[in-house]
């Protein structure tokens, strides 16, 4: 039996590897070729092909439940085309013990990807930001693509870019008053955190009142503020790449400023659930080997497992915005797919046996 398992684990990894690198770098290339447009005399090609290379941990991570669906599909299915699962199943294996021999190694992938994701993708990610924004834009005004904006209380903040080691570049601030009027203006060419506060450099500040406007320059100036360069790499950093626990700590802080912190809050629950998410997609292509795609080719086995896997991405999009708009917690959002997902593997199951 341990041989039977070690056969059938090899076959589903196998093709699962296979398949997460036919799709990543698939992606990583669009990629490229995107970044590409953006090439200048800072952005060069070496920095988008640093930057793509940078963001692979993070595209492993995010494709691992698709590709554990499809691997799933093409390794069964292969086995299933030269009768092997027969031969298993006329030697007295039964259906759940098959399932738990290829849960084993899936449920191994899931848990190599969420580590991936946990603590390489988003330090990876951070940085591949904060390159990629510093050599597009490396100023003091507000300029760019890649920038990013935050608020405290009244005071708008743009930020060029976040250099990985925690220094700020082009810093904007705008402070109004509660009539929403401008009252000052702030332009900084770098800041530096030095521990509790921020040290601003090259400064120019205007103040506008509703009879005169004063022009003040400043070499440095000290900003004492809440934000962290934390706080600031979770604003570079899309939210799904983010580790939990500050995923966690974000959508404290956002909530505490008043601003809407459901898209961090729905990032949270579906990392925590991704293992859960990959054994319900993965239980799904298991009862398609044994029900409807029995006798199905491998085009097809493949494109079944291509169109389950956007629905349940689109669902998990549509029900994310869903949750806000109605109000409810986005812990059902992420798992509500899932347990969809479980439900039909073990309906089609039930039904094969």
């Amino acid at each position: 039996m341990r041989r039977l398992d070690r056969y059938l684990g090899l076959t589903v990894v196998a093709s699962t590897a296979l398949v997460l690198v036919v799709i990543v770098g698939l992606d990583a290339m669009a990629s490229f070729i995107d970044e590409s447009g953006d090439i200048s005399d800072s952005y060069t090609m070496l920095e988008v092909l640093l930057y793509v290379l940078l963001t692979i941990p993070g595209r492993l991570y995010e494709f691992t439940p698709f590709a554990a669906m499809i691997g799933c599909l093409v390794g069964l299915g292969q086995l299933a085309s030269s009768s092997e699962l027969v031969v298993m199943r006329g030697a007295g294996v039964s259906i759940a013990r098959l399932v738990w021999i290829v849960m084993k190694p899936t449920l191994a992938i899931a848990l190599v990807a969420f580590l991936l994701g946990e603590y390489v993708a988003p330090r990876a990610e951070q940085l591949a930001q904060s390159r990629r924004a510093i050599a597009q834009n490396p100023g003091e005004g507000v300029a760019g693509r890649h920038g990013l904006w935050n608020r405290e209380a009244d005071t708008f903040l743009h930020f060029n870019a976040l250099d990985p080691d925690g220094e700020v570049l082009g810093v904007v601030m705008l402070q109004f008053d509660q009539r929403l009027q401008l009252k000052s203006a702030l332009r900084a060419r770098r800041a530096n955190f030095a521990g509790d506060h921020w040290v601003m450099h090259e400064v120019v500040r205007t103040d506008f009142t509703s009879w005169q406007t004063t022009h003040n320059t400043y070499e440095t100036l000290r900003w004492d503020t809440a934000i962290t360069p934390e706080l600031l790499t979770m604003e570079v950093v899309e939210p799904d790449q983010l580790p939990l626990v500050d995923l966690y700590r974000y959508s404290r802080y956002l909530a505490q400023q008043g601003l809407d912190a459901e898209d961090f809050e729905l990032a949270m629950w579906r990392k925590l659930l991704q293992p859960l998410a990959v054994a319900g997609l993965v239980l799904v292509a298991i009862s398609f080997i044994f029900g409807p795609l029995r006798d199905g080719t491998l085009g097809f086995r493949i494109f079944a497992g291509v169109l389950v896997g956007i629905v349940f991405q689109t669902s998990q999009d549509l029900l994310g915005p869903a949750s806000l708009v109605f109000g409810f917690s986005p812990l059902y959002a992420a798992l509500l797919p899932i347990l969809v997902c479980f439900g039909a593997g073990l309906l089609l199951l039930n039904r094969s046996q």
